[in-house]
């Protein structure tokens, strides 16, 4: 049973001692960046449509206040809960509860954080809420819980170690970004503009690179290039796990339907492809790059160029280009599906060979580096999951 994780020692509190609800409202109707609630336990700015709401129900929240989603029944076994640190103010809906530490300097909010970040809070919340219709993780089962809480010295020790590695996570996520931003200038530079280095090193087109009319893509390209559909260079394949094969102490990447990556025990490929979800409810697809081994749900397409048709680099821009036009073109209703018939007859410019091998070997190092860099992301994502999972025995 997991209760017998919450070691229910003198040292435990009921947490509703060291916190208060807040109960601002935007009467004054302020304009307040509107925010919203994620399952990854983040405030992230709201795409609801407000146009004709009355703006005075909304809650304000500030900076190092909380907010959590009473309903727990919605997001299987997240519960949507972030400490706000985005701005001085803002405003968040009414079904969100909003609140805060009542001494900093007995319960640091950073470190209650932590505590809600752990999957045995998770756990726990869901167990105790209640309802019908709706499962409510309501205030006063938020006030019963109970956590550890040493000196005020030893959390925010805690939360400083917890912080480094943060600090190291978002620079690597700095470097990903930089190098994904430099592989997409690159591809601009090859594919739309056509100033890849010609035979003496100087940009191709403007420097009278021959050109020729490409009646299927409706534009010039450079003359020995051509265009093909995704189905002639492209091998599509689909996952084969359903998504209930993810383990959290599993060894390999579960790619699914969401931009969240999982784990599982067992690989199906090992292989350099890109990952393309093959449903999703909002018709947003998520979309990566991947080399080694990995599993992936049945509803996953695992999309490798054919033998010297194209660099898989090129697919992987060209790809995620259209990922908002696939938006308009998937079918189905409730949740929708980008099938073959979407993608078999999508045109893509397939280069000559010359310069086939070069853009893939420009790239290589770049692709190279970025996949250390997640790696390393990964690693360090791991070691905060090892010291959140610490926090229970904290003294």
């Amino acid at each position: 049973m997991f209760l017998k994780n919450w070691d229910l020692q003198s040292n435990y509190k009921s947490l509703g001692g060291y916190i208060k609800p807040v109960v601002g409202r935007n009467n004054l109707l302020d304009d307040l960046p509107l925010m919203g609630l994620s399952i990854s336990k983040r405030f992230i700015p709201s795409i609801a449509n407000t146009i004709g709401t009355d703006m005075s129900t909304y809650r304000i929240i500030e900076k190092n206040q909380f907010a959590y989603g009473p309903v727990t029944s919605r997001n299987g076994e997240r519960i949507t809960i972030a400490l706000f640190k985005d701005y001085e103010k803002a405003l968040i809906s009414q079904a969100y509860i909003p609140f805060e530490v009542k001494d900093t300097d007995k319960l640091d909010p950073e470190y209650l954080m932590m505590w809600f970040r752990r999957p045995e809070f998770d756990r726990y919340a869901r167990f105790k809420s209640h309802g019908s219709a709706r499962e409510i993780f309501d205030w006063e089962e938020m006030c019963n819980t109970l956590l550890p809480v040493p000196s005020i010295e030893k959390q925010r020790e805690i939360v400083k170690e917890y912080n480094i590695i943060q600090d190291r996570i978002q620079l690597n996520n700095q470097i990903i970004k930089k190098l994904e931003e430099t592989a997409q200038a690159v591809y601009k530079r090859w594919f739309v503009e056509f100033e890849f280095p010609d035979e003496e090193g100087k940009p191709y087109k403007s420097s009278g690179g021959e050109m020729e009319w490409c009646e299927e893509l409706g534009k010039e390209i450079p003359k020995g290039w051509e265009a093909k559909q995704y189905k002639d260079i492209f091998d599509f394949k689909t996952g084969k796990l359903n998504s209930d094969a993810s383990t959290a102490d599993g060894i390999y990447p579960f790619f699914t339907c969401s931009q969240e990556t999982f784990k599982t025990d067992t690989f199906s490929f090992d292989c350099e492809a890109l990952i393309l979800a093959g449903n999703n409810a909002s018709a947003i697809y998520p979309f990566k790059y991947y080399k080694g081994k990995f599993n992936a749900y049945q509803r996953t397409y695992i999309i490798t160029p054919k033998n010297g048709c194209i660099s898989i680099f090129q697919g992987y821009f060209d790809l995620k280009g259209r990922l908002e036009g696939f938006k308009g073109t998937s079918s189905g209703t409730t949740t929708k599906f980008l099938t073959m018939q979407i993608l078999n007859p999508i045109k893509i410019i397939v280069p000559d060979k010359a310069a086939f091998k070069s853009y893939k070997n420009l790239n290589s190092p770049i692709f190279t580096r970025r996949l250390i860099a997640e790696i390393k992301t990964k690693t360090l994502l791991n070691l905060n999951e090892l010291l959140l999972s610490k926090l229970s025995k904290v003294f």
